[in-house]
């Protein structure tokens, strides 16, 4: 039967087109003619033995941690000149594509205020500034601007600038925020006195996570080590220098790291030391400057448990015994007696919550689709927030009080513009305080559905689409962007992209292939993705690819592949395995040498990774592992373009993992297909201003629209 309406989606899909697909341009062909000649890159063999076997790395070299030696730099530079170079004849393209998602963004505009104690807060955009300016006003919405940070004039005269904590002390009279001036997420702690405007001698290296006690002066932090592993908390007091700060703790077990935050209530300071299976609580009186944290339940393997609070009680999300996640509640004076059940463990439903004094918003995840019921403590009321659309996402959005009726969450779909809503207890009504506002952008020229594609073990595989009413041409199959992760349990749900408009207007279908890993099922679809299980992910890609080439959505020499992180690991081995299958693929920071990687553990990342890969210091992982690992498993074949972005000064996917792995396609493949290394001086995320950013986003999609021979 599904069979059947998955043919009959098909069939609707094929109605009328207005895109052409017009022939080369002149300055392809004369680009033709004239290639850029490749980077020479030098081969030093490397040998390494594990489990007794020999690993060869003749690009080794180019792993440098102290990012200084200058044959790698130069390497680089090579490798971004000849993208440069090969991209040139599509200069033109990529200038017409940043002015187009210029063109959708309002260069001015305000963010929805919140409220903290006496002000309003919110950040504003100005046109031609790459930064928000953080202000507030006294009172009401009715008083005058203050501006307490302008992110532009931090950033003056630097390349990379991001604002990660921003967070007011009680009294209002201090901002405490962090910034990172590399990419590399190496953070510092600055303090600004709000009532005088100046920046406090106070500076801290190093910090991760920040929160206020109640006293105003005393600020709880967590910093990272050498290895970027955030493991030890400290008390600092304002005035102090940081090697006088109190050390609170420190966590030796390098799969876990230390967090801090304060709870909604105000009432307490939570520390979480968490690995990706495994967490640990503490709580300290807020009020108490000179707290011991106090431990609510020992870490137990496998054992996952998250504090908030409400009146006497913690109430706390856990696994044990409920992968699906179950709710207890504890008494704060007594919390490490046995918890009482709140919310039992439902099979088919994954929980989570958020905690005001008189509800809680209760998230449910059922069937790849989340909804929010509200659970009125007062009245005892349970009232559902459930959108119509077939397809969307929902979020938590910044709620500051504690104290209060309302609740903000928001909500976009591929073809909804991000919409922040605030939902009335009293009134039982959501009201929309803010769209994004898209110029020029028409919601009905496009449509998004979800279909299935079936893999080998008969498991229902989802594929989100969006793309132009209008766009297909019947008997036609249709130039095709598939997106996919699959790792870490996240969910990858459906959201709203202006720049993405720029594909979809000319005749691209974008979808996403919910493959397992991710947690679009919940945990036991991320359990089915993972460890010995993570080839899941991989044989999931391949399934969709096969499913939209076999129902007529595309065909192989129109369907192009992308995915970042873990999910440019998961394009990375789909590649190896089935390259026939695509025109080209995009691979953003890729998690491509992951048996190099997992086998270093002066790595920020690799010790707590165990439990995401496995532990390749044991065989067993190491075989797993070495058998699906993308920069491992290149073969003497053809693959299909190739463009491979980076970041010199990420820490999580290092730039010699996609470099490595670019030298060692251009060694092995047996075709003329080009492979395109750019490498930006940015960390995992990206360029850091919004208009860098853009221009980074231009050279992928003018990439994509050229190996589709697209024009409009």
């Amino acid at each position: 039967m599904k069979r059947l309406i998955l043919i009959a989606i098909t069939i609707t899909l094929l109605i009328g087109c207005t895109f052409e697909h017009k022939p080369f341009t002149a300055e392809k062909h004369q680009f033709l003619k004239n290639k850029p000649l490749l980077p020479n890159i030098e081969k030093i063999e490397h040998k390494s033995e594990i489990h007794e076997m020999i690993l060869t790395d003749n690009y080794h070299w180019m792993k440098d941690k102290t990012r200084s030696n200058k044959k790698v730099l130069e390497h680089i530079e090579a490798e971004n000149l000849y993208t440069e170079q090969y991209m040139t004849h599509t200069v033109g393209l990529q200038s017409e594509l940043y002015e187009e998602m210029i063109s959708r963004i309002n260069e001015t505009d305000f963010s929805i205020p919140y409220k903290k104690g006496d002000y309003f807060y919110y950040e504003k955009r100005e046109k031609d500034k790459q930064y928000p300016i953080f202000c507030r006003k006294h009172g009401s919405l009715e008083g005058a601007e203050e501006i307490i940070l302008d992110q532009n004039q931090l950033a003056e005269g630097k390349q990379f600038f991001t604002i990660d904590f921003l967070v007011t002390s009680d009294d209002q009279n201090y901002l405490a925020f962090t910034v990172d001036t590399s990419g590399e997420e190496t953070f510092t702690l600055i303090i600004k006195d709000l009532r005088t405007g100046d920046f406090l001698p106070d500076r801290i290296e190093n910090v991760v996570s920040v929160c206020w006690a109640n006293d105003n002066k005393t600020i709880y932090y967590t910093t990272d080590n050498d290895f970027f592993r955030t493991d030890k908390l400290f008390r600092h007091i304002l005035g102090e220098t940081q090697d006088t700060d109190e050390l609170i703790m420190e966590e030796k077990d390098g799969k876990f790291y230390l967090d801090v935050a304060k709870t909604l209530s105000g009432e307490f300071i939570i520390i979480s030391s968490g690995s990706k299976t495994t967490s640990e609580n503490w709580f300290i009186n807020a009020d108490d400057s000179k707290g011991i944290p106090q431990l609510i339940k020992k870490r137990e393997q496998g054992i996952e448990y998250y504090l908030s609070h409400r009146g006497d009680d913690f109430f706390i999300l856990t696994n044990e015994d409920a992968v699906n996640y179950k709710i207890m509640r504890a008494s704060v004076n007594d919390v490490q007696s046995e918890w009482q059940e709140y919310l039992p463990h439902r099979d088919s439903v994954e929980v989570n919550f958020f905690l005001f004094k008189n509800f809680m918003i209760l998230s449910e995840l059922q069937d790849a689709q989340k909804r929010f019921k509200v659970i009125d403590f007062i009245s005892g009321s349970e009232k559902y927030i459930s959108p119509s659309e077939e397809i969307y996402s929902l979020y938590i959005e910044n709620n500051s009080e504690y104290n209060t009726d309302c609740f903000r969450y928001g909500y976009e779909s591929f073809t909804t513009p991000y919409s922040i809503y605030e939902y009335d207890l009293q009134s039982c009504k959501s009201r929309l305080l803010k769209q994004q506002d898209v110029p020029g952008y028409v919601d009905s020229l496009y449509v998004s559905e979800r279909i299935f594609a079936t893999a080998d073990d008969g498991i229902q595989i989802p594929i989100s689409l969006v793309y132009r009413k209008d766009l297909i041409k019947s008997g036609m199959p249709n130039p095709f962007l598939l997106d996919g992760y699959g790792s870490y349990g996240d969910r990858n749900d459906p959201y709203f992209s202006s720049v993405r408009l720029s594909l979809l207007d000319r005749g691209i279908i974008y979808g996403f292939a919910h493959v397992r890993g991710g947690g679009e099922y919940g945990k036991k679809w991320y359990e089915a993705g993972k460890m010995l299980n993570k080839k899941n992910t991989f044989t999931d890609f391949i399934v969709c690819s096969e499913f939209l080439i076999e129902f007529g959505y595309t065909e192989s020499e129109k369907l192009i592949v992308m995915g970042g992180s873990a999910g440019g690991l998961l394009i990375g081995a789909v590649l190896n395995e089935a390259p026939h299958l695509f025109k080209a693929a995009v691979a953003d920071v890729p998690f491509v040498d992951v048996v190099n990687t997992m086998l270093d553990s002066t790595l920020s990342a690799t010790i707590s990774e165990y439990e995401e890969w496995g532990n390749p210091n044991e065989k067993e992982y190491f075989d797993y592992i070495l058998s699906y690992c993308p920069y491992q498993n290149v073969k003497r074949q053809d693959y299909p373009s190739l463009l491979v972005m980076a970041g010199f000064y990420d820490t999580r996917v290092n730039y010699w993992e996609p470099a490595k792995w670019v030298a060692k396609l251009r060694e092995m493949k047996t075709d003329d297909n080009p492979v395109l290394l750019q490498i930006n001086m940015s960390g995992h995320s990206g360029a850091s201003g919004r208009f860098d950013f853009f221009k980074e986003l231009a050279l992928e999609y003018a990439f994509i629209i050229d190996q589709l021979n697209l024009y409009r």
